[in-house]
């Protein structure tokens, strides 16, 4: 039998001031008020011998800059090794802007992030983290897979390939019996709210928050980790970009988390471990020509102006305006590449990092950047109970997608920096060191 500890603490990321809200090109979004705070929320958890630390952060990116300084300075405080020490975002387009994408450096309205926000950024995750690791206390856990679906699909297909399996990690007091906290996956886009919200929000993943509050009391810390979404989305499920249809959304994916913990079976005997990989020399894709990349964007807008005249379905309308976007982006990307710039960068990247974690029954795994869900999928069938965390301590400047989506030039192939064989190679390393667990 472990002796297993968890701690839990939560701090606000609300920015102080008004911001830029990042997600939506082309509109001078700066936020005029907040609908529901953004949180740094962290889980600790130690098996007597090994220990880790979940940081889940309702931005939409954490830098990889500030997650490193962060995991070195959590690491210096507590004694949690930095490789054992994940911090995610859980990707709300209504929070400030976090990261300066190449892909948007045509796109006047798009601001450098805040040097100050990024720095209460960083200080709170580290409060949380430190926090939770010093009021660790003897605990039990339960795991629970919730199928949580309604909250989106695929969105170039509603038929599509989708992951509606979400797991549920519960942790409460040995002593008291009280709930620590909850610690969900789900691999969707929060992007219920558009370019015409301006309010500070969590989207539908932080408005699901404090339903599963009620349910297993205030003192609950609750992480959310976006699993692999990069084609996921609420588009075809929404009746309009509303908080009352986060909030729906958001009833939606608590109540399957909630229906989830009903069940559960809690233990003490909970073994951690955690092994890293580290992915290096990355290579970026190659990209067309400035004038290829304006021919596209002219056939993506003529294609927009198409649908628009027609009066298609508004999702439909939706994909080929995002089509649109990564079609800019990708004359940007051009450019970049023209100039040097896009090599510049991917050597400040220097490498994609993996973390695989055992808990208990389960694997948790760390990617920095976004995927299509294709990767969990496949990660999933060969070996199970494992579940994908992206933006995982960092972003990769846009989409790692399939090469069937860098065949039909989607929205998302449009503004990736790298090509799918990364998504391979992640895939490939990652199923080596699990071996290792």
């Amino acid at each position: 039998m472990t002796a297993f500890l968890a701690g839990s603490a939560v701090r606000d990321i609300t920015p102080e001031k008004p911001l830029f809200l990042f997600g939506y090109p082309h509109v001078q979004r700066v936020s005029e008020g907040v609908h529901d705070p953004l949180l740094s929320s962290a889980l600790y958890m130690s098996d007597g011998v090994q220990s880790a630390l979940f940081s889940a952060n309702d931005i939409i990116f954490v830098p990889q800059d500030v997650a490193r300084k962060a995991r070195r300075r959590i690491a210096d405080a507590t004694g949690v090794s930095e490789p054992s020490i994940l911090i995610s975002a859980t990707h709300t387009h209504s929070g400030p802007v976090t990261v300066s994408y190449v892909s948007n450096m045509l796109d006047p309205a798009v601001p450098r992030p805040d040097l100050d926000y990024l720095s209460l950024l960083e200080e709170r995750i580290v409060e949380s983290c430190v926090a939770a690791v010093r009021c660790a206390k003897a605990a039990e856990a339960a795991f629970c897979v919730a199928q949580v679906r309604g909250t989106g699909t695929n969105r170039h297909d509603p038929a599509g390939p989708a992951d509606p399996e979400t797991p549920v990690l519960l942790v409460r007091s040995v002593e008291t019996g009280e709930s620590i906290a909850c610690m969900a996956v789900h691999a969707m886009h929060p992007t219920v709210l558009h370019e015409d919200s301006r309010l500070v929000s969590g989207d539908f993943t932080g408005l699901a928050r404090q339903h599963i509050l009620d349910a297993l009391g205030a003192q609950t810390a609750f992480l959310l980790h976006n699993g692999a979404s990069g084609n996921q989305s609420p588009r075809h499920v929404t009746r309009g970009n509303t908080f009352d249809e986060a909030q729906r959304l958001g009833r939606i994916l608590a109540d399957g988390i909630i229906g989830a913990a009903a069940g559960a079976n809690f233990t003490a005997d909970v073994p951690i471990q955690s092994v890293q990989a580290i992915i290096r020399d990355l290579t970026r894709r190659e990209f067309p020509s400035d004038a290829e990349a304006m021919r596209g964007l002219e056939e993506a807008k003529a294609r927009l102006d198409g649908l628009c005249a027609s009066g298609a379905p508004r999702p439909e309308v939706r994909t080929a305006e995002c089509d649109l976007f990564g079609a800019e982006e990708t004359v940007a990307l051009s450019r970049a590449a023209d100039d040097g710039v896009l090599d510049r960068i991917v050597r400040k990247i220097q490498h994609a990092e993996i973390q695989a974690f055992r808990i208990g029954p389960w694997r948790y795994v760390g990617w920095l950047g976004e995927y299509f869900v294709e990767y969990a999928l496949e990660l999933r069938s060969k070996a199970p109970s494992t579940y994908l965390i992206s933006m995982a301590n960092g972003e990769l400047q846009g989409y790692i997608t399939t090469e069937e989506a860098a065949r039909r030039k989607t929205y998302e192939s449009g503004n990736a920096l790298f090509p799918p064989s990364l998504g391979q190679r992640m895939l490939d390393e990652t199923l080596t060191i699990l071996a290792r667990l």
